[in-house]
């Protein structure tokens, strides 16, 4: 039985069914109610009414903690996606039950966060969060009745891809090369110089163990990588330099590098800023002006931007260095390229 009354608020819309709690709501206008009504009698026509109370009652905050207990741990960026999962739970809408948030909410928020400053990319993989959250929720969860809020949205371009390359001073001393003489932890050392020499994301340095490298045949084994594959990756003579005089006797699962990732992290930032003042100071003793770029902005994840710049350099085609850097994509491999004019001078003739 449905009824509406008007009262001072607005017009009251009551529902009653059998087998189904009595539920009311005041709308502003009876078009408004008798809507609201025609969709109640058509859910329970479709046996999709309880999904959508469970919807509503559902909040978002519910839905964040669920999805990070069952769905986070499961992905290789676990770590990462935690924190923004905590971004969204710190906002107000993580109160609102999930069938109650609108595409308009989505864009409003949005806006915000651009507005504030906040990367394209951020916020593109802030909100990539929400969208899977309600795919599971209703493909998983059996609320095949919720709308998901975040479908035709317009997510922010992706962010362009960063282009820093190493550089070298007046007398062709790299950047890397004031970073590695500002660090005295050898095995930050050995990390710097291995992500430049083989391409490797920090983790896969990390992860890599003695009996995964084979120096006789030049080849590191990658175990389960970022992208869910194996990878091989062949040594530079350089690399098995670094790594022969370090190598056990026996081969063991024992890892190369001991350190924790926010070791490298910090390290890094550290060195950056000694190695900096090492470049003013010599600047200032042979009566040189600084270039303000040099060891500034430089991030760890630029030497493997470097390293795949110049396997392009040496001559490698696409396919060849994704083989070594375990890119899926040609337009992926492109983001981490950035090949110096002068490199291509004497291809060009």
């Amino acid at each position: 039985m449905a009824s509406i009354c008007k009262r001072k608020t607005g017009y009251q819309a009551q529902f009653r069914c059998k087998g189904y709690q009595p539920v009311s709501k005041v709308f502003q206008t009876i078009q408004e109610a008798e809507s609201w009504l025609q969709t109640l009698k058509s859910q329970i026509d479709q046996g999709l009414y309880e999904t959508n109370r469970e919807a509503e009652s559902t909040t978002l905050l519910n839905a964040l903690e669920r999805y990070e207990l069952e769905v986070t741990p499961t992905k290789k960026s676990a770590s990462i996606e935690a924190r923004r999962i905590h971004k969204w739970k710190s906002e107000p809408l993580a109160q609102r039950g999930l069938s109650l948030i609108r595409s308009r909410d989505i864009a409003a928020y949005r806006d915000r966060r651009l507005k504030e400053g906040a990367a394209n990319d951020t916020v593109r993989q802030e909100l990539a969060v929400l969208s899977h959250l309600y795919t599971v929720a209703i493909k998983e969860w059996g609320l095949e009745s919720l709308r998901h809020p975040l479908r035709g949205i317009r997510f922010p371009k992706p962010g362009k891809g960063r282009n820093r390359r190493i550089l070298c001073d007046e007398n062709g001393k790299s950047e890397l090369d004031y970073l590695i003489a500002a660090v005295s932890n050898l095995e930050l050392k050995l990390v710097f110089q291995l992500a430049v020499e083989t391409a490797m994301r920090r983790s896969e340095i990390l992860g890599l163990t003695w009996n995964l490298v084979d120096l006789d045949r030049r080849i590191a084994t990658l175990r389960d990588t970022k992208n869910g594959d194996d990878r091989f990756v062949p040594l530079t003579t350089r690399a098995v330099a670094l790594l022969s005089p370090l190598k056990p006797p026996r081969s063991c699962d024992q890892t190369i590098v001991g350190i924790k990732p926010i070791t490298i992290t910090s390290g890094f930032q550290r060195a950056l800023n000694r190695a900096r003042k090492a470049y003013i100071k010599s600047c200032t003793e042979l009566a040189l002006t600084p270039d303000a770029g040099f060891l500034v902005g430089l991030r760890f994840h630029d030497l493997r931007h470097e390293a795949t710049s110049r396997l392009f350099e040496k001559g490698l085609n696409p396919m060849e260095v994704a083989t070594v850097t375990g890119h899926k994509t040609l337009s992926m491999l492109m983001r981490y390229t950035h090949l110096r004019p002068e490199n291509l001078l004497a291809k060009l003739g």
